[in-house]
């Protein structure tokens, strides 16, 4: 399989960041999202990420112009491979897969780049689950080397091997993992971050003081109530659940308090409060 155009389904943070690194490699990249006002966030969030990188203004202007963006998903009828990077609801993203089903000629290949949710109950739901895959790209995806490639029970070989490759085009590194609940990232790292809102909510210690230990003690870029705060404390939390879910066990409970700061509306960094306040 040649892929040589690219789909991205949802212009947010990461939508925006995996159209940027397929679109400096060359790729011409569909971008759709169906508020426009996110679109137009998109492209000048990609733009800011771009001048801050290592490319020379040619090149900055041409990945740019390798970036169509469009409100309707029937952009995506000439694409080899379109990406889902949508909200961690997993009816929305059977939903839009039905619908990029009929919309796809049949070579389409469908991935998403869910953080926990089964890609094999998703590709059940279409009529190419073979051609199904999930594409679990790190935050900000211009920076983070790891693609995590999460093979559905029903993925080809062929359809597996042409995303492997493919993430070694756009020079990241891919490590193939099972279809289990939370992946090997999620299932490693939330735990840490939920434990760590455990601590806080016991009054072990400050926020800031956690996140000390973590950073001095582990050597750690972030701590676990920072980098929470910066993936999103309501994706944290449907993570979670989905490992308490899938894995039938108390240990992935979600402490209450990311549940009640996640009912008051209190996300983290997008929302300008989390377990820190951002003006």
């Amino acid at each position: 399989m040649t892929i040589k155009s690219i789909g991205v389904l949802g212009a947010g943070t990461m939508g925006s960041g995996i159209a940027q690194v397929f679109a400096q490699q060359g790729f011409q990249v569909q971008l759709v999202d169906n508020q426009p006002s996110h679109l137009q966030q998109a492209v000048l969030k990609i733009q800011r990420s771009l001048d801050q990188g290592s490319l020379s203004a040619a090149q900055r202007t041409q990945a740019i112009h390798n970036i169509h963006t469009a409100p309707q998903m029937d952009r995506f009828v000439d694409c080899d491979l379109v990406i889902e990077a949508v909200s961690e609801e997993e009816p929305t993203k059977i939903a839009l897969f039905q619908s990029l089903d009929r919309i796809c000629p049949d070579s389409t290949i469908l991935a998403s780049n869910t953080s926990a949710i089964s890609l094999t109950r998703m590709a059940a739901a279409t009529n190419r689950s073979d051609r199904f895959m999930g594409m679990h790209f790190m935050n900000p995806v211009a920076q983070m080397d790891l693609v995590e490639l999460i093979r559905a029970l029903q993925t080809s070989d062929a359809t597996y091997q042409a995303l492997h490759e493919l993430v070694q085009r756009i020079q990241k590194t891919p490590v193939t993992v099972k279809d289990y609940p939370g992946f090997v990232s999620n299932r490693i790292l939330m735990p840490m971050i939920n434990e760590a809102v455990y601590t806080l909510y016991e009054g072990v210690a400050s926020s800031t003081d956690i996140d000390a230990v973590m950073k001095l003690g582990m050597n750690h870029p972030m701590g676990p109530l920072e980098l929470a705060d910066f993936i999103g404390l309501d994706t944290c939390l449907v993570i979670m659940n989905v490992l308490h879910d899938g894995f039938r066990d108390s240990k992935y409970r979600p402490c209450p308090l990311l549940q009640q700061m996640v009912d008051a509306g209190y996300y983290g960094k997008k929302s300008g409060r989390g377990f820190y306040s951002y003006s």
